[in-house]
């Protein structure tokens, strides 16, 4: 059985593919700001200690070991750039605590665990299209914060594939979830749809599909690999 850590598992593109690796016979713990489930840690990464204490639950959780982390959990809250210097500072640092600075405390974990046991591992990073091309101006924040995701994926890659530590990354554009379902219609909603090729967004359950595979079944070759999804709006 594979034991699997996956944040940001109660919505969206997380439950998704919480469904789908449980429905492939692993063993998931879920991460979530507030959450009452069994399978589920609550852990809020605006709180710097908060990675640690959710790496340690999971792995009590999961008997001493843990062999896949998915870091899927995101923010992606608007932060026009006339507020107030006090607002836009808070804002972006939220979003990078929560979008990219949880997400290196967890690699890292993960990282010396297998290294420590000489065991494999796997990280799947769910990044974003905006980690590419960028996003609105409201979004600097949130593109930023997705850059430094797939540079931090590439080095991962590079450095300790040797080791059996393989990287992937998944590039969604608009997938259909709450998250983007607000920000689809404060862009002008259906319009928007007009830079897609494929003419609509992608389904949680599509880039669940994306995440099971590189938790389970990418050839270790794949390591460094930067997967698109979406619709051709951006083309590599």
């Amino acid at each position: 059985m594979t034991n699997i850590l996956l944040t940001g598992s109660s919505r969206g593109i997380g439950a998704a593919a919480k469904t789908a690796l449980e429905a492939r016979g692993a063993e998931v713990i879920g991460q979530a700001t507030k959450s009452a489930s069994v399978d589920t840690v609550p852990a809020d990464f605006c709180e710097p200690g908060a990675p640690y204490e959710l790496w340690e639950a999971a792995l009590a959780r999961l008997g001493g070991a843990i062999d896949v982390l998915i870091n899927n959990a995101g923010l992606f809250d608007p932060n026009p750039i006339d507020r107030s210097d006090i607002e836009w500072l808070d804002a972006w640092e939220d979003t990078m605590r929560i979008n990219l600075t949880a997400a290196a405390q967890l690699s890292r974990f993960a990282v010396k665990h297998w290294r420590e046991r000489g065991v494999p591992g796997r990280i799947v990073h769910v990044a974003s299209r905006a980690g590419h091309r960028g996003d609105s101006p409201a979004h600097w924040h949130y593109a930023a914060s997705k850059g430094g995701m797939l540079a931090m994926h590439k080095t991962i890659a590079r450095h300790y594939a040797a080791e059996g530590i393989l990287s992937f990354a998944i590039t969604p554009g608009f997938t259909d979830t709450s998250m983007a379902g607000d920000y689809l219609e404060s862009r002008g909603g259906s319009g928007l749809l007009a830079d897609i090729p494929l003419g609509r967004v992608a389904q949680p359950e599509e880039i669940a599909r994306i995440i099971t595979f590189c938790a389970l079944d990418a050839p270790p070759s794949m390591t460094g690999a930067t997967l698109d999804a979406n619709g051709a709006s951006h083309v590599r």
